[in-house]
């Protein structure tokens, strides 16, 4: 295996702390042709699909990727703006204003970036550029609250990927889950303490996330267990009675069982038994996107209307709200411990890296 060739190492220069926000990923345009290569990659990684690869390959090849694009298409056009993909927006929002945020307060040389595991910025791109700005100090920062094989692990398989290629490797921090951090559970508590404060409180209150495959479950995957406890800390946070929530995962794919109760049953129920008012809150997701926007806010409220509910109301994700940058930001700095303290004397570095490039010439390096 080569390795990839290095910028030239520049003595006495500030080495800079790193953090790489990373989600999903989103197709570049609402468009067949966009979605099949989203698709194909995210489809693809065996991280997402655990089928063995001879069963499913000739599946997603042969039937998935010929029939589903168009009509996933359509889906990504009812949510896209103008500005693009919506998840994608804000999460360049967030690492822009976790950048503001840390940089003000730190007062260190910080570097914030995003990426997408699927589609762009690539992780791989997104690290080369970080490399290029000349980051020694990396911390990966995926951001899915509640870890899942499927997406926090495949996140970092591709940062363990570019790491393999690297010559001059960074240090390397990850957060592995931010599902129970108190900062996390706040911002979520003043989300919704806020939409109540404009629009009233809710009969019931469902808080729907992704699903997964249950026998990720029995094969020891933390998921389910998480989001469990983000539903009871949340609940708990908002000081409500156990009649008055509920949680549901959404977004079941094929044939086999998924994690119940399925949030589109969970909510025709509801109606059924004549629950006037539903909101529905996604903790598992910090940007809105098409399983919010699309999936909830248009599909799931034609289902609990249609059902015989009366109101519906598809709760924002957090967003670029000012107190989950907050949030994102405590938590960022719980892992980055000494790589970035407050009261760092910048002065004090500067003038040890200038020491540090002068003794480097009096020995003969040529920068």
């Amino acid at each position: 295996m080569g390795f990839a060739d290095e910028p030239p190492h520049a003595h006495g220069a500030l080495p800079r702390t790193g953090i790489l926000l990373v989600n999903v990923g989103t197709p570049a345009a609402p468009t067949a042709r966009a979605v099949r290569t989203y698709l194909r990659e995210f489809l693809g990684d065996p991280r997402v699909v655990e089928i063995p690869r001879l069963a499913w390959l000739p599946v997603l090849y042969g039937l998935i990727l010929p029939a589903r694009p168009r009509a996933s298409a359509r889906r990504y056009a009812a949510i896209w703006t103008k500005d693009g993909s919506p998840l994608a927006l804000y999460t360049a929002r967030q690492a822009a204003l976790l950048q503001g945020l840390l940089g003000e307060r730190l007062r260190t040389p910080l570097v914030v970036a995003h990426a997408m595991r699927y589609g762009e910025p690539a992780i791989a791109a997104a690290l080369e550029r970080m490399r290029a700005a000349q980051v020694e100090r990396l911390l990966v920062l995926p951001l899915y609250p509640q870890y899942a094989a499927s997406t926090t692990a495949t996140a970092l398989d591709a940062v363990a990927a570019w790491m393999r290629r690297a010559r001059n490797q960074p240090e390397l921090r990850a957060v592995k889950h931010f599902h129970d951090h108190p900062a996390y559970i706040g911002a979520l508590g003043d989300l919704l303490r806020d939409f109540w404060r404009a629009r009233g409180r809710p009969d019931k209150l469902v808080m729907s996330f992704h699903g997964v495959p249950r026998r990720t479950l029995d094969r020891g995957d933390p998921y389910h267990c998480e989001c469990q406890k983000t539903a009871r800390l949340l609940a708990a946070d908002l000081e409500l009675a156990d009649g008055a929530w509920q949680i549901a995962f959404q977004s079941r794919f094929g044939r086999a069982r998924w994690l119940e109760p399925h949030t589109a049953e969970a909510l025709a129920a509801l109606g059924r038994a004549g629950t006037r008012r539903v909101d529905v809150v996604c903790p598992g997701f910090v940007a809105d996107c098409l399983e919010t926007l699309e999936e909830i806010a248009l599909e799931a409220r034609s289902i609990f209307l249609g059902a015989g509910g009366k109101e519906f109301n598809a709760v924002p994700c957090l967003n670029d709200r000012p107190g989950w940058i907050e949030a994102l930001a405590a938590i960022a700095r719980d892992h980055l411990g000494g790589w970035a303290a407050e009261g760092w004397d910048r002065g004090a570095a500067e003038a040890a890296a200038r020491d540090s490039a002068a003794r480097a010439r009096r020995l003969g390096a040529a920068s």
